[in-house]
């Protein structure tokens, strides 16, 4: 019995180890593919220390959003190959409760500013599939930011 716990346990780590090297993969794969989309699109971006790369059009002069804040924004949003899962969609939300890469983004504007996030796959969807974007999909975003609730 204590040899079969003992190869489980091994099991379990070569296992784990595994995973770990395929989502260091992704996100090389993710960065690589976003830095070329960003070049050939001549997109002035930047990038956060989570990999997701923003750029701020308008910065916005009204209230600031924070974690905890509701927000209202119009987007448009595409999987980078071009095809295109929202077209100026209006969205009131905790910021909270939506993907990683707005919870960081939409910090680096204010009530009245527009962004492009440019989203690694773990800041997005992941390894799942949502509707109409496949999993691991590299995700654009042109966010207006038109109401912010702290």
């Amino acid at each position: 019995m204590r040899n079969c716990n003992i190869l489980l346990s091994l099991l379990l780590i070569v296992f784990s180890s595994c995973q770990k090297t395929t989502a260091n993969e992704q996100a090389g794969t993710d960065d690589a593919t976003l830095k070329a989309y960003i070049a050939s699109s001549h997109i002035n971006a930047v990038k956060d220390p989570s990999g997701l790369y923003y750029s701020v059009i308008n910065p916005g002069t009204g209230a600031a959003p924070g974690p905890s804040s509701t927000i209202t924004a119009t987007y448009t949003g595409f999987v980078i190959n071009g095809n295109y899962f929202a077209t100026n969609v209006t969205i009131t939300s905790q910021l909270s409760s939506l993907i990683r890469a707005w919870q960081i983004g939409l910090l680096h504007i204010k009530t009245g500013g527009t962004i492009i996030l440019l989203v690694p796959s773990a800041l997005g969807y992941g390894s799942a599939s949502q509707n109409e974007i496949p999993a691991n999909s590299l995700l654009v975003y042109n966010i207006v930011l038109k109401g912010v609730t702290n």
